[in-house]
This record gives C-alpha cells, sequence and structure tokens, in this order.
C-alpha cells in the first residue's frame, strides 16, 4: 500500500485526469445520455466523487456532512446497500446541478480527502486506492461514452484536432505463440491491487493452443465484410445472426462505406480508416463470427492471460493524457496490452473460492457475473498501468462502443 504522500499524489494525478477529459465539453455536451448503456460526462464526474465521498469521507471522517444530500441518489449507480438511486436510463434528464456545480462538487471532495488522508486509517487508504482505481475505469467509460455521443450528433464533431494520420506499412500475416499444453495457474497473486474478480489464483488445463502476434486489423476486417462476413448466416452463432439481422449490422461500429472507401468517426471526426491499425468497436458476436471465418477461434482467458504474463502490462498504446485516443497500427512485436480490448471465449463467472468481500462495496463485480463474457488486455483509453495480466473487464455479448477487438487463438 502506499504511503500517504505516495497517495496523495497518485490522488490528484487521477482526478486531475478526468477533469482535464471533461475540458472540451460544454454543459449540453456533458449533460446528454446517448444510449442506456453510456452516461453523461456529469454523472461519471459526479459519481467518482459520490463513491469516495460515501465511503471514505461519510464513513471514516468524524463529523463530515454530506456535500449535498440530494446527490447519493442522483449519483449512486448499482449499489443497494446505499439505497435508492435515479434510474440509469435517465441520467440524461438531471440538466440540474450544471456542469461548473458538478467541478465545484469535485473540488470540494477532492481537498476534503487530501486533508483528512494523513490521519485516516489503513481500511481508510485502501478505498482510495480503489476508488483511484475505480475512477480510471470510469475515465474510460468516459471517452467512450463521449465517443459514442458525439457519433449520434449529424455535424459529427471533432472533440479533439489530430494531426494528419501517416500511412504506414500493413504488417504482415499473423504470427502464432505456441502455448503450454500444461496445468498452470491464472488470476492474481495478491501482490499488489486488484479487483475482487481477479482472484483467487488458482489452476487450469491448457489443452495444446497457439494465440496469435497480434490482434486484426482494419484491412482484414475490410476482407471479411468483401467476403460476405455480414451477409451470411454460417459463421454466426444464432443470437449474433438474429441481433445482425435485427439491427441491421454491415460493418465495426462508426464504420461507414463512402465512394472513397471505408471511413471511421472517431474522437478526431470522421476519417479514412487506417487498414494497418487494429479494428475496433466490434462485439462478441462479431469477433467470433470473424474468427469463424478466419479458421480459427477467440482465446480462453487463462490461454490470453499466460501469454500475456511474459509482457509489459504498462507498455503499448494507452491513455497518458486527454486527446484523440484511437488504435494504431502495431510497433512491432506481440502486443497483449493497449489499444483494443481482446474477445476471449469466456464467459465472466467466478473463479474457484471466489467471495464477494463484505459490506457495498462487495457488490462491485460479483453481482455481474451472469450473461456477459470477458475482455482482456486494456485499450487507448485505458490509463496507463490500470490493467496487469489477470485483470479481467466484461461486457454483454452485443456491446461495442468500447474500443473492443480481436486477437485469434487456435487448437494445436
Amino acid at each position: 500500500m502506499p504511503d500517504p504522500a505516495g497517495l496523495a499524489t497518485r490522488f490528484e494525478a487521477v482526478r486531475g485526469l478526468t477533469v482535464g477529459l471533461v475540458a472540451p465539453l460544454s454543459d449540453a455536451d456533458a449533460t446528454a445520455q446517448s444510449m442506456d448503456d453510456a452516461s453523461p460526462a456529469k454523472w461519471h464526474l459526479a459519481h467518482t466523487t459520490w463513491f469516495l465521498e460515501t465511503f471514505v469521507l461519510r464513513d471514516f471522517v468524524a463529523g463530515y456532512t454530506l456535500y449535498d444530500a440530494r446527490f447519493p441518489f442522483l449519483f449512486n449507480s448499482y449499489y443497494e446497500a446505499e439505497g435508492q438511486r435515479h434510474a440509469r436510463n435517465r441520467r440524461g434528464m438531471v440538466t440540474r446541478p450544471a456542469l461548473d456545480e458538478i467541478l465545484a462538487y469535485r473540488a470540494h471532495l477532492d481537498a476534503a480527502v487530501l486533508a483528512a488522508l494523513p490521519d485516516l486509517p489503513q481500511a481508510a487508504h485502501d478505498l482510495i486506492a480503489l476508488g483511484c482505481h475505480h475512477e480510471e475505469q470510469h475515465q474510460e467509460l468516459l471517452v467512450t461514452d463521449i465517443l459514442h455521443l458525439m457519433a449520434q450528433n449529424p455535424i459529427e464533431p471533432a472533440i479533439w484536432p489530430a494531426a494528419r494520420k501517416v500511412p504506414v506499412a500493413m504488417p504482415g500475416p499473423i504470427g502464432w505463440i505456441e502455448g503450454p499444453a500444461a496445468v498452470t495457474e491464472i488470476g492474481h497473486d495478491g501482490d499488489g491491487f486488484a479487483f475482487d474478480a481477479e482472484g483467487p489464483r488458482h489452476a487450469v488445463l491448457l489443452s495444446p493452443h497457439a494465440i496469435a502476434d497480434r490482434t486484426v486489423t482494419n484491412g482484414e476486417w475490410a476482407a471479411f465484410i468483401a467476403d460476405g462476413g455480414y451477409a451470411e448466416a454460417r459463421h454466426w452463432l444464432s443470437d449474433g445472426w438474429a441481433w445482425v439481422k435485427r439491427e441491421g449490422i454491415v460493418a465495426p461500429l462508426y464504420w461507414e462505406q463512402g465512394e472513397s472507401g471505408w471511413t471511421r468517426f472517431g474522437l478526431d471526426g470522421r476519417r479514412a480508416i487506417d487498414p494497418a491499425a487494429p479494428v475496433t468497436h466490434v462485439s462478441f458476436y462479431e469477433a467470433d463470427a470473424y474468427a469463424s471465418w478466419a479458421g480459427a477461434r477467440l482465446p480462453t482467458e487463462a490461454e490470453w492471460e499466460v501469454a500475456a504474463s511474459a509482457h509489459d502490462s504498462a507498455g503499448g498504446n494507452q491513455m497518458d493524457a486527454p486527446g484523440p485516443v484511437e488504435p494504431r497500427p502495431s510497433a512491432g512485436g506481440p502486443a497483449f496490452f493497449g489499444d483494443v480490448w481482446e474477445w476471449t471465449g469466456s464467459a465472466f463467472r467466478p473463479y474457484p473460492g471466489f467471495r464477494a468481500i463484505e459490506g457495498a462495496v462487495g457488490e462491485y463485480n460479483g453481482k455481474f457475473m451472469s450473461g456477459q463474457c470477458v475482455l482482456r488486455g486494456g485499450s487507448c483509453a485505458t490509463p496507463r498501468g490500470h490493467a496487469r495480466a489477470s485483470y479481467r473487464n466484461f461486457f454483454y455479448p452485443h456491446q461495442r462502443w468500447q474500443f473492443t477487438g480481436v486477437r485469434l487463438a487456435k487448437d494445436l
């Protein structure tokens, strides 16, 4: 656990990055909600503040008075133990408090935490550390929710300007990293921070397999489309094919086909796709269909973790500062972290021996272990240092507004 001074430094850095991410937004930008899965920027700013106010200041600082007694109802997310809350799909109706009021709430909370921190017990320090990691998760959601919101605007505004893209050479054919066929272990080993769902560490049996040394590119995905990938049912799971037909899916999210070829919408506006860059904004259904079309499959999360453990989880293309993040063409060598979250073929279920911790914080992950799929590796919108080889992200199989991509695997 960091010392109080180190924890304070980390706390200020995390909180500052969140504010930097909303700097280009107007109050209207920060209020709107583009779909039920996304939340307004104001809500992210306030919810991460409510989390710390509730679990640290309220519970550990004698005599602390809530900044606003109405805020717990507005900015609780899903913590049943913390009482009633505003409906998730109506967060965009909270036009007041305004953005500047939410920023004032954050400033008040930051000052109160930093003032109290030296005298807080270890349990409170642990919750501040959890709050920092929790806020980093919301930083990624904030970026992707902003992107989704701007994509609904007919003028497709660019949130951040970006330099003209310089074409790079296409990567060579996928190489294959042969994995061990053995009993091995996965899961967090207890050294340093981890979320509850990452443990306990436990034994797994791996069959003979190989995993791709890079993710699938936009150019390869365009070939899948050109070969009728979205037009024929034979490569799709039944649920996936029903989703394709029902929603009229013909390409990754934010792709459009024009006279000059495929384009994509990003935080820097609409541009031509970079064929060498990793494909992103694809669902589990699309990832699984592509893998079938390519004569491969998706890796299990155990196969992925064993292969990724030899690589630097803080390396690769991850978020260091506010800006128009996007997946970039590989700079060479296997890259398991950054660019895109990689769908696995594994369901998000508890590891053997998993037990939710006591109290409201125990609702963090365990209650969501149903119907969702595991993704690994982090993305271009993941704050650098947030991910680990054992990190388990999870989404429903149809969701694709995150920076999600595909790494193939195969049996040997």
